[in-house]
């Protein structure tokens, strides 16, 4: 009998193929990269800035290479469960077992309702009526949230999307975050915009009930997350790397998907 082809021999093959395709949901990386702005009497993140060692040049001869500086929470990134006080006492962003970089997605798309309010909030009942037509979020998995957000993502000020009142974005609310972090069996929540709270969420109870509620739980974050259009609903897989940066609350992160074509 010929020998049966390995779990990761299949994998390899299908990668290959073209049966499984690999989706970047990474936001390039730049001085361009939008920030979240926080009221100017808090600590505010660095804008993403590379500084050049060496370009091939008597710096250097054969080589190029650069030192960057930038945000724990600059672009693309993870939010690990010390970020927020209510995780104070819990896994920082090197402390995160690998096996939970690597999970099943349900992606729940809310592009219609957000492009005509862009402070749509995501309700349980939302929620619930996904999984009546699709199945249960997946356990241990990630639920992402689509909303098109991620169209503004070339400018600071579309993506923020703040007037006096303060940011303009969608995403879940407080009861919804609670739900999610509490009762359902994701491992995290991943949003195309700027953080993971709604842009309001500074005036909810509690004020940024995504961070508040999810890092307290023990779970995650990802955000500024591109390309969930060429995720289906249910199916696809999500790596997500992170630096392991010791004490670290957060990284950038080359997040990417598996998606299962026929």
């Amino acid at each position: 009998m010929p020998e049966q082809p390995s779990v990761l021999a299949s994998l390899v093959s299908a990668l290959r193929g073209g049966s499984i395709e690999v989706v970047d949901l990474t936001s390039p990386l730049s001085s361009t990269t939008p920030v979240i702005q926080l009221p100017p009497q808090f600590g505010q993140t660095a804008v993403f800035e590379l500084e050049e060692i060496s370009r091939y040049d008597d710096r250097g001869p054969a080589w190029y290479w650069n030192n960057f500086r930038s945000g724990e929470h600059t672009g693309t990134h993870f939010d690990a469960p010390n970020h927020w006080v209510t995780g104070k006492d819990l896994a920082d962003v090197a402390s995160v077992p690998a096996h939970r970089l690597i999970a099943p997605a349900a992606v729940l798309d809310f592009t219609a309702e957000a492009e005509k309010d862009p402070d749509f909030l995501v309700e349980v009942e939302h929620v619930q009526a996904w999984e009546a037509k699709h199945g249960p979020l997946p356990d241990g998995g990630w639920l992402l949230l689509r909303t098109g957000w991620d169209a503004r993502s070339h400018a600071q000020e579309a993506f923020l999307n703040a007037d006096e009142n303060g940011p303009h974005t969608p995403g879940l609310s407080p009861e919804c975050a609670r739900w999610v972090a509490q009762e359902s069996p994701v491992i995290g929540l991943g949003v195309e915009t700027v953080g993971t709270d709604a842009g309001r969420g500074h005036s909810f109870d509690p004020a940024f009930p995504c961070h508040s509620y999810l890092m307290g739980s023990d779970k995650y974050g990802l955000t500024q997350l591109q390309n969930l259009a060429a995720l289906p609903a249910t199916g696809s897989v999500v790596i997500a790397g992170p630096l392991p940066i010791v004490a670290g609350s957060g990284s950038p992160a080359r997040v990417l998907a598996l998606v299962e074509r026929s």
